[in-house]
């Protein structure tokens, strides 16, 4: 048993530093495992969650749900929705290629309505 755990340990502290070693990601990998919010000017969120596989779900200020793809377009994402139902355009905005977490900027949602979007750590529900 004591020997087990000594190589439990040993196991953790050489993985633990090359976890710790990982590059930092930038423009929308970054959201990948963590939350885009995007506040209006109610005070309001909408959470959106970006997948690597090229997939998103959200959920608007009022609380329904949305999924569907995405994709890259010069300095931006652009998503297309499929649920609730598919929508007939695709919306694109800026996504900061050199933000990293924390990054906040400005854009507009797709009516036209400023918001403020920023990634925050982590799978953040409503």
């Amino acid at each position: 048993m004591r020997l087990s755990c000594i190589s439990i340990l040993a196991a953790l502290t050489v993985v633990v530093p090359v976890a710790q070693a990982a590059p930092d990601s930038h423009g929308v990998t970054v959201a990948f495992g963590n939350t885009v919010k995007a506040q209006y000017s109610d005070g309001k969120f909408q959470r959106l969650w970006f997948q690597a596989d090229g997939t998103w779900e959200a959920v608007g200020r009022r609380g329904t749900w949305s999924a569907g793809k995405w994709s890259l377009k010069d300095q931006g994402v652009c998503l297309k929705q499929s649920r609730p139902f598919p929508a007939p355009f695709r919306y694109c905005t800026t996504f900061p290629a050199s933000g990293g977490l924390g990054a906040v900027w400005t854009s507009r949602d797709w009516q036209g309505e400023p918001i403020k979007v920023t990634v925050v750590k982590g799978i953040e529900r409503p």
